[in-house]
Order: structure tokens, then C-alpha cells, then sequence
């Protein structure tokens, strides 16, 4: 009886925000572990870390990647309990059990491409996609938490119909954002954080001149489509949706989040990849992907309707 009680329905709500949060954190130690240089914090070890447990000795770059280690074996079991809490419960919502697959599934990948990075050293291309699994386990926790906190039925998101401009609009922003990601880190992966010059261009040197130049380049390049694009999808979504709160208040927050992820990434070249201000950059993004995985589940919902 003891042991069933942990997967009671009371425990949903505050497993769900415990889980989102530790989930943030691991968004957040990966980015920490790459801004300040800690890959190789453990050696080639893993799961252990310089070859033991616990080293005994101890430098900076080692606890911070021992840390994000931790943080991302207590996440593993922090979600797998919501995972089996929400499945027993509240199973016959729909989405919870595809959300359940994809967290867990797309934890375990993360894990094991951030053990092969670790091990075997791999490719620049292929570690900056870590950032990137993560954050669609991420994105199903944040999603599953906000239908156990019944959203839907409060912002009338459970009757809500998209028509095919916005969700065409929708899909191209995910596709957009997501790319836009996978070169953040890929300037972080391949230290290009302070390459090509001033923000928002170098004028007096426009055009790049090397791999690292380039590599920053693009993700300026994504990072400016990505706000356009994100402005004309609020600016449709707050004209055509304004009786719908579920519309205007999803759109308008990502539009602030995209507008501060941009504000932090100007912020980052300025001050030369403060690493506070890299964090916060790292935050908004998570953040505004969690909230475009959102808009995913109401557009499948619409779909689903028509057909």
C-alpha cells in the first residue's frame, strides 16, 4: 500500500512541476557544462567520473559536469514516476501516453548521446543535436503538466478550433525555432560564440572567413527569421483569435520569449558570453520550444476534430 500511494492522483499537480523544474535544470547544466568548457570534466569516464564514484580531487570543470550528471539520473527518476503516476490516472486523456513515450524515450536518448560524447569524443554536428533531444523531453513534461493542471478546460483550449493559416504558420515556426536551436548549439559546441565580430554584424567586415565565423553567422542568420517569423505568426494569431485566451496569451508569450532569447543573445557577444546571461539564454529558448510544443498538441487536437 505504501508504495502505491506514490502514484496516487494527489501526487500529479506537484509531480508535474517538480519535473518540469528539474527538467529546466538539465537544459540549463548542459548549457553550463559546454559555456564553461566542462565536457571533459569526468575524462573519458562513464558513468563514473575520472574513473571512480567520486574523485577526490575535485576542480571546477569536474563538479560542474558531476553535477549535471546527477541532476540528470535524479531527472530520470523524477519523470519516470510522473510518467507512471499520469499513466495510471489520467490515461485516458489522449495525449498523456504518447507524452509519456516521448519524455522518457527522448531522456534515455539524451543520455546515452551525452555518454557517447563522454566516451568516444564524437563529432561537433552530432553533440550539438544533444541540446536538441532534450529539449522535446522537456517540452512533453512541460506539456503533460499543464494538462494535469487541466489548462485546457480553463482556457477553453479543449474547444478550440485552429484554422489552416495559423497551424501552417505554427508548423513552419516549430520547424524554424528547432533549427534555430541546433545552430545555438552548435556555436556553443564548436566555440563560435564570439566569432564574426560585432552584433548584429561586423559592418566594416561583413562577410565570414572561417568555419567559426560561419557557424555564428548562421545562427544569427536562424535567430533573425526566427523573430520575424514568430512576430507575423503573434501579430495573425492576436487578429484573427482575440476572444480566445488560450491564442493570445500562448502567442503573446512567445513572442516575449523569443524577443528576450534575442535581447540575451545580443547581450552574450556584448559582454563577451557572460555566463549568466548565456544561462538566461538558454532558459527562454527551453521555455519558448515548451510553449510551441503546446501549440503542436492544440493543432493535432484540430486535426483530429476535422477528420
Amino acid at each position: 500500500m505504501g508504495c502505491l500511494s506514490l502514484f496516487r492522483k494527489q501526487n500529479l499537480k506537484w509531480l508535474g512541476v517538480l519535473a518540469t523544474i528539474i527538467m529546466t535544470f538539465v537544459q540549463l547544466g548542459g548549457a553550463l557544462v559546454t559555456k564553461t568548457g566542462s565536457e571533459d570534466g569526468c575524462g573519458s569516464s562513464w558513468p563514473l567520473c575520472n574513473g571512480a564514484l567520486l574523485p577526490q580531487n575535485l576542480p571546477i570543470h569536474t563538479i560542474i559536469e558531476l553535477s549535471h550528471r546527477a541532476v540528470s539520473a535524479i531527472s530520470l527518476i523524477i519523470v519516470l514516476w510522473l510518467v507512471i503516476t499520469a499513466w495510471k490516472n489520467i490515461g485516458y486523456i489522449k495525449e498523456i501516453k504518447p507524452l509519456s513515450i516521448i519524455s522518457i524515450s527522448f531522456l534515455l536518448v539524451q543520455a546515452l548521446v551525452g555518454a557517447a560524447a563522454v566516451i568516444w569524443q564524437q563529432n561537433v554536428y552530432v553533440l550539438a543535436l544533444h541540446f536538441g533531444i532534450s529539449l522535446i523531453s522537456f517540452s512533453s513534461v512541460f506539456v503533460m503538466t499543464l494538462i494535469i493542471f487541466s489548462v485546457d478546460q480553463k482556457y477553453e483550449a479543449d474547444i478550440l478550433f485552429i484554422q489552416k493559416p495559423l497551424r501552417t504558420l505554427t508548423w513552419l515556426m516549430a520547424i524554424i525555432v528547432y533549427l534555430t536551436i541546433y545552430t545555438g548549439a552548435l556555436v556553443r559546441h564548436t566555440k563560435s560564440s564570439l566569432a564574426y565580430g560585432a552584433w548584429p554584424v561586423p559592418f566594416n567586415d561583413f562577410v565570414p572567413h572561417n568555419a567559426h565565423d560561419w557557424v555564428q553567422f548562421a545562427h544569427r542568420g536562424m535567430a533573425l527569421i526566427t523573430f520575424i517569423w514568430i512576430m507575423i505568426t503573434f501579430i495573425h494569431a492576436i487578429k484573427n483569435y482575440p476572444a480566445i485566451r488560450t491564442v493570445r496569451y500562448g502567442y503573446t508569450a512567445a513572442f516575449i520569449l523569443v524577443i528576450l532569447q534575442v535581447i540575451t543573445g545580443a547581450l552574450s557577444v556584448i559582454t563577451n558570453v557572460n555566463l549568466i546571461i548565456a544561462l538566461f539564454h538558454a532558459l527562454f529558448i527551453t521555455y519558448l520550444f515548451g510553449m510551441i510544443a503546446y501549440f503542436i498538441l492544440l493543432m493535432l487536437r484540430t486535426t483530429r476534430s476535422i477528420k
